[in-house]
């Protein structure tokens, strides 16, 4: 129909356009119209043929779909009914297996549930033959324990009629027994148990004494104090006395050291007892030789230098040993005294040296025995701090030190270590005993003191002659290395006030005859003792 409408639509037009032009005839016109209807009538003969034709195309188009459809759909059918008997037969099988586990578990518990039945069922029979048999062992234990009774009534009887005692006396004296013996026993074992343990803590010292000298090991060479000083000629040994003395006088007067000039070739001597003033008067001297100019003012400009030099070079050995020992708290004029100790020596050692080595065997006893080490280090770098002024201050050095050590801060328990540990006061710590042993050990390490062992005894052998040489004294002992002299005198011939004259005496008749380190305390001991005897 829309072919032929649009076919109609142009034939309009085409009418339309030849009325607007010019007038037609009636037959042009009937002509016209007529083959307008037959065109008509054609196109909708034609069309309609066309619709025809296109309908039946379409129409066997939706039966060859239908059928394609219809032949998928059985398709898909037989293949989803395929599968569905293939899962439900999987399910059947599952469900059948899964059942059948079941079963085995249920007829497995059962099992275990009946053997149990069986178990407890023997369980409770045995209870009961045991419930049976103790019920008959008990009636046989209140047979036996009336038959001992009987019994002991019937010993107790024939004990008292024996003994002439009754049952308390007879108690009573058999604690007494035994209280004898127990304490008897104890004393043994106490007795026993104290030589062990002395034996053992004998052992133990011995074990960390020799594990500390082992760790602390180190080489020692017997050091003493420069006195003499080289010079490149006898000729300077003028210059250096000047005209009239003047350079000599001025030296000693300005430096505070005798300056000693003998006919020892290309040597001077120069002695003080204050170790530090002498350091600084052998540079100052030196300093003056290399020089060549030698006059009162040189001697003055020098001396400063050198003192500025060795103050230095003293407070750089305290700061070095304190930071050796790990110790950094230290008042500085503590830590200035400590460094005089390097121009220090006792017996040869190097009182410096000594002390650092006595803190390191200090720390060592003391972490063996589980103390803190720091405290121990402390009393044992300052242990010798007196010697660095026992010069100036009179006193044992043990003392000086701990009284130095106390105005500077210092706790308590190293002040005493201090002063304890050449027993000027009693040792009741155990800080005090490990600076004893420690002090001990550095001195008595081979090479580490050049004193010889002849020299030694001939000094305490003076001492105890100087001793009994006065009247009324029995028996004399040197004792702490020379340190100390006991006297025992004759209290018949000595009384109170004499024995104190009589150790005045004896300390002054030491003082004038003998040479020694320190100083000497000696004890005076008058003991009266009264005796008899009974016949």
């Amino acid at each position: 129909m829309l072919p032929m409408h649009r076919a109609c639509m142009g034939r309009q037009v085409v009418f339309i356009r030849l009325r607007k032009g010019k007038p037609m005839s009636a037959s042009l016109a009937f002509w016209l119209v007529l083959g307008l209807v037959v065109g008509v009538a054609a196109g909708f003969i034609i069309t309609r043929f066309v619709a025809n034709s296109s309908t039946k195309k379409a129409a066997e188009e939706a039966r060859r779909v239908v059928d394609d459809a219809q032949r998928q759909a059985d398709t898909l059918r037989r293949e989803a009914v395929v599968e569905a008997k293939d899962e439900v037969l999987k399910m059947k099988q599952e469900a059948e297996a899964e059942s059948k586990e079941r079963l085995r578990e249920v007829r497995a518990a059962e099992g275990r549930v009946n053997q149990r039945e069986e178990s407890l069922d023997r369980r409770v029979e045995s209870l009961d033959a045991r419930e049976h048999q103790l019920s008959s062992l008990q009636g046989q234990i209140e047979r036996r324990e009336r038959d001992v009774v009987a019994a002991r009534e019937e010993i107790s009887q024939r004990l008292e009629q024996v003994a002439g005692m009754s049952p308390d006396e007879a108690k009573a004296e058999l604690l007494d027994t035994l209280k004898d013996e127990v304490t008897h026993e104890s004393a043994a074992i106490i007795r026993e148990s104290e030589q062990r343990t002395r034996m053992e803590a004998d052992k133990k010292a011995r074990e960390i004494l020799s594990l500390a000298i082992q760790r602390v090991a180190a080489d020692h060479s017997s050091e003493t104090t420069v006195k003499t000083i080289h010079i490149p000629s006898d000729d300077l040994k003028g210059r250096i006395i000047g005209r009239e003395g003047r350079n000599i006088r001025s030296f000693e007067q300005i430096t505070g050291v005798n300056l000693i000039i003998d006919d020892t070739p290309e040597c001077i001597t120069i002695s003080c007892f204050d170790p530090v003033r002498r350091e600084i008067g052998r540079v100052t001297m030196e300093n003056l030789i290399a020089d060549g100019r030698i006059h009162p003012a040189r001697i003055e400009e020098m001396y400063a230098k050198a003192e500025k030099l060795v103050n230095q070079e003293v407070q750089e050995a305290g700061e070095q040993a304190t930071f050796d020992c790990g110790i950094h708290d230290l008042h500085p004029e503590l830590v200035r005294t400590l460094g005089r100790l390097r121009y220090r020596t006792s017996f040869g050692q190097n009182v410096l040296n000594h002390s650092l080595e006595v803190a390191y065997l200090c720390g060592v006893m003391a972490s063996e025995l589980g103390l803190d080490s720091t405290p121990a280090k402390r009393a044992g770098l300052l242990h010798d701090l007196g010697k660095a002024v026992d010069h100036e201050v009179e006193g044992p050095h043990a003392v000086i030190g701990a009284d130095l050590a106390r105005r500077f801060g210092e706790r308590p328990e190293i002040v005493h270590a201090i002063e304890a540990h050449h027993a000027d006061i009693e040792p009741n710590t155990v800080l005090d005993v490990l600076v004893q042993a420690a002090d001990a050990v550095s001195a008595a390490r081979p090479g580490a003191r050049k004193e010889s062992l002849e020299s030694y005894v001939k000094r305490l052998e003076k001492f105890e002659e100087i001793a009994n040489s006065h009247k009324g004294v029995e028996r004399t002992y040197a004792m702490q290395a020379g340190r100390e002299i006991r006297v025992m005198v004759v209290p018949e011939e000595v009384n109170e006030a004499a024995s104190v004259v009589l150790a005045h005496d004896i300390a002054k008749q030491i003082e004038d005859e003998m040479q020694y380190p320190g100083q000497v305390k000696v004890v005076v001991i008058r003991e009266s003792r009264a005796v008899d005897y009974a016949k």
